[in-house]
């Protein structure tokens, strides 16, 4: 399990907990960050809310395969989201993608390793080993425009 192992900690490190990459994580640039901020659109990017919603989505679709699960999320709803409308409502968000994102890991990382080459939900879709990595990829990207916008928020301020 060591290759899976690898895994779920470069998964943790981009949402939970790591530096090494990028310097910072989605819970470090998330937490404690107010609503009003976190929904404030720049020009027409997408907010912090949106990035952060979209990459829980992936995470929460792609947990549901590994808990044994259909593959039941479309890249063309992965954007659509409810707006906040108070920090409960941002806070409580937060918790389920802390605590998903937990419980990827976990599974990731209690994966055997022969697991990795196996088919992920559907050949089209390629192997468990593909999809974590490309996770943990698409995490990286919408990070640093989470870090990109939020630094233009705080600076107008």
């Amino acid at each position: 399990m060591e290759n899976s192992e690898q895994m779920a900690n470069r998964f943790r490190e981009v949402i939970l907990n790591g530096t090494w990459i990028a310097n910072t994580n989605y819970r470090q640039e998330l937490t404690g960050l107010n609503w009003e901020i976190a929904t404030k659109p720049v020009s027409s990017l997408n907010t912090i809310a949106v990035l952060a919603q979209h990459i829980h989505y992936y995470i929460k679709g792609v947990l549901q395969v590994l808990k044994g699960g259909s593959l039941d999320i479309r890249d063309q709803f992965s954007f659509d989201f409810p707006p906040f409308q108070s920090q409960q409502d941002w806070d409580n968000f937060l918790t389920t993608f802390w605590n998903d994102a937990d419980e990827f890991a976990a599974l990731v990382e209690q994966m055997p390793d022969e697991k990795l080459a196996q088919v992920f939900a559907a050949e089209r879709y390629g192997t468990y080993r593909r999809n974590i990595e490309a996770m943990i990829e698409h995490s990286y990207y919408h990070l640093g425009q989470i870090v990109l916008i939020k630094k233009l928020l705080l600076a107008s301020k």
